[in-house]
């Protein structure tokens, strides 16, 4: 990854204050989906982590990984696979496998599932998404994957080191990257 696509990952970010109440503030990822060359450079970018380790299939957790879970998909020339949030929307009308996700950064307990069919016994699975705060989606989508999970690609990692080595994220950003 170039110290270009790191700068412009830093310049595009932001902390936003949600109010006046409010005792944290929030990550504002908006302008990395804005700006082209961060979108040109993504996808090649999260595949060149993991790239030697030969992942056969992307899966990604929605909302942002529908985005960067293609992405690096093609960049790695494999195929794709959504994982869905349980009670999001209706039913899916095919056979799921599902896995309950730890708490998250905000002390919610998910539920994320993939279709059954879309992961053979020899495939070798990457997870991608923008963000590791607690490690939890990753945690749960490891579990679906079982044997076949490689590692986790993010954008930006803030898990307690234990945690990353855990799971084997490895991120473009971590620590005081995007200190506010």
């Amino acid at each position: 990854m170039t110290t270009d696509l790191r700068d412009l990952l830093r310049s595009e970010f932001r902390w936003t204050n949600p109010g006046p109440n409010s005792e944290y503030l929030v990550s504002d990822r908006s302008g990395w989906w804005r700006e082209p060359r961060i979108l040109d450079g993504l996808g090649p970018a999260l595949a060149d982590l993991f790239r030697s380790e030969r992942p056969t299939v992307v899966v990604s957790p929605e909302v942002t990984g529908f985005l960067l879970g293609p992405l690096v998909a093609r960049s790695l020339g494999v195929g794709f696979v959504e994982a869905y949030r349980a009670g999001a929307r209706r039913p899916i009308a095919e056979p799921m496998i599902w896995a309950e996700v730890p708490a998250d950064h905000r002390g919610d307990v998910q539920h994320l599932g993939i279709r059954d069919r879309l992961l053979a016994p020899d495939d070798r699975v990457l997870i991608v998404d923008d963000w590791a705060s607690t490690g939890a989606q990753a945690r749960g989508l490891r579990t679906l994957a079982g044997s076949r999970y490689v590692g986790t690609a993010v954008i930006y990692d803030e898990c307690p080191p234990a945690v990353t080595a855990e799971l084997t994220i490895r991120s473009l950003l971590s620590g005081s990257d995007l200190d506010p």
